[in-house]
């Protein structure tokens, strides 16, 4: 099982690969993502606003898409929500296998369907100025690349 969270505390990757091996003899590979907010030269934060109910849904049910393609034996996927600073973690993707192979490939599906699938709303700070963020061309043809034919 991957569970899922939404919060809008920050997560501490280390304690939370950590939990999911715990007394666990069969993982071979536990890969972790985390995503920070990226720093430029006009942003002073970045806000995320989300439907809870709508959201955790949403990230339910990419989890469970990648427990089903993939053998693994466990998962955490973070994302956070709020105002963020540069440098902030907002995401976690934390994935167990036996073999290397599957935890990199479930982790990284799990992180394109989030960016493209999940509903989270963002509004840059520019300080004087704020925006929402539209989506990248670019994070939709990498989620469509895990579409089943």
């Amino acid at each position: 099982m991957i569970n899922t969270r939404v919060q809008a505390k920050a997560f501490d990757a280390g304690a939370e690969a950590s939990a999911l091996a715990a007394g666990r003899t069969d993982i071979g590979a536990i890969v972790t993502f985390s995503g920070l907010v990226r720093a430029d030269a006009k942003l002073h934060a970045l806000t995320l606003e989300h439907y809870p109910a709508m959201t955790e849904r949403a990230m339910a049910a990419i989890a469970a898409e990648a427990w089903s393609r993939w053998p693994l034996l466990g998962g955490t996927v973070i994302h956070r929500y709020g105002r963020l600073l540069p440098g902030d973690p907002i995401v976690l993707v934390v994935i167990a296998s036996a073999h290397r192979g599957a935890a990199f490939e479930a982790a990284e599906f799990l992180m394109d369907w989030l960016k493209t699938r999940a509903p989270f709303w963002k509004q840059e700070d520019l300080g004087d100025t704020q925006n929402w963020v539209a989506a990248k061309a670019s994070d939709d043809q990498a989620a469509d690349r895990w579409e089943r034919k």
